[in-house]
């Protein structure tokens, strides 16, 4: 997804990967020139490592709502700019709205996923979503998928659930983007550094994942740096046995204790009793970044996605924390008794950009 700058940036990103024991490789149409630019890569590869070209699981992505020929066209355009014959997965790319779930079952995205599979164009199919839970449990319900792709992160607990589910199903588990998504851990604030020592934030995020049985993190490497980490965890000096150390289970317990000490008694237990809001205000996810903000110092990752909000369509909320009317109807469910409004409108202050001035127009 990042590494789209040049042919030679994503070349020497996938010879990072290989170097690391990385050998799954995640990508999609929707992500610029990463598809062509990947599939220069892998067919330098196939000419001077065949073997190791032989030993790759590609997985590429599919927006929902074509119908089948056009579906059928994109398929094989993935197929032509990745210079293989088949994939081993094939997602569909957000699956994040009822209409998309109607596509994906009823619809002709159903047809699709099955006459690509029908074909041997593609191995198993899955989707990703950034969707509710219950769109999500529809779809893992639906006995259509092998595997998911969902926002699994050390900050953001709230699809685990899911995701233990899925494994107990035999479904695959991806993690979207745990590193950049789940709060910008390549870059920790001074504060995260602090209160994860001696071990750093993401190196803990990602075996906390790993912990919970998690089977694929996507890394979103930009650069080959960008994988020392996951080379380093998957060296010969890599621990046997659980993915979290007794001292690393230490430092998580650490982190948790000092972040509901700066909460104090305004923490969000992200239990969403609150919800249905009438006014369909996020109350869990913005009180979250009001947590992350305000007890993991956290505040430029939270600054970033609440800014985001009603800017990214389907992939995003829509309404931020000045949608609340004040109604207190959250109040009475609420079983910590927090003052949500109250908490909202700091959420709003905190973390809410100031319009640009508009130069022109």
């Amino acid at each position: 997804m990042r590494a789209t700058g040049s042919p030679q940036q994503m070349a020497a990103v996938l010879a990072a990967a290989l170097e690391a024991g990385i050998w799954h490789i995640e990508t999609a149409p929707a992500y610029g020139p990463a598809e062509q630019y990947l599939g220069q890569a892998l067919r330098g590869l196939e000419t001077e490592q065949p073997a190791r070209h032989r030993q790759l699981v590609l997985t590429s992505k599919l927006l929902p709502g074509p119908s089948l020929e056009e579906g059928q066209q994109q398929l094989r355009q993935m197929l032509e700019r990745l210079g293989v014959p088949r994939l081993h997965n094939l997602a569909v790319h957000g699956l994040n709205l009822p209409e998309h779930w109607h596509w994906a079952s009823a619809g002709p995205g159903g047809e699709l996923l099955r006459w690509a599979v029908g074909e041997g164009l593609v191995g198993q199919v899955g989707f990703s979503s950034h969707g509710s839970t219950d769109l999500i449990e529809r779809a893992l319900a639906s006995g259509q998928f092998q595997f998911c792709s969902l926002h699994l992160h050390l900050f953001d607990q709230t699809r685990l659930p899911l995701a233990r589910a899925a494994l107990a199903e035999g479904l695959g588990v991806l993690a979207i983007s745990p590193a950049d998504k789940g709060g910008r851990l390549y870059d920790p604030p001074p504060q995260l550094l602090a209160d994860c020592a001696p071990f750093h934030p993401l190196e803990l995020a990602y075996r906390f994942l790993l912990d919970q049985g998690i089977s694929t993190l996507s890394l979103g490497a930009t650069q080959p740096s960008d994988l020392a980490l996951a080379q380093a965890m998957a060296g010969p000096d890599a621990a046997d046995g659980p993915w979290l150390s007794p001292q690393q289970r230490q430092a998580l317990e650490q982190l948790a204790s000092t972040g509901q000490s700066r909460l104090g008694l305004e923490r969000c237990g992200q239990c969403r009793a609150c919800l249905p809001c009438p006014n369909a205000v996020p109350i869990p996810e913005l009180l979250r970044l009001r947590n992350l903000a305000v007890g993991h110092g956290l505040q430029t990752f939270a600054e970033e996605r609440y800014n985001l909000i009603g800017r990214a369509g389907h992939w995003w909320e829509t309404l931020d924390a000045s949608a609340c009317g004040r109604c207190g109807e959250c109040l009475p469910r609420c079983p910590l008794q927090l003052p949500i409004p109250e908490l909202l409108a700091d959420t709003h202050r905190r973390l809410a950009a100031p319009p640009r001035r508009r130069l022109w127009g």
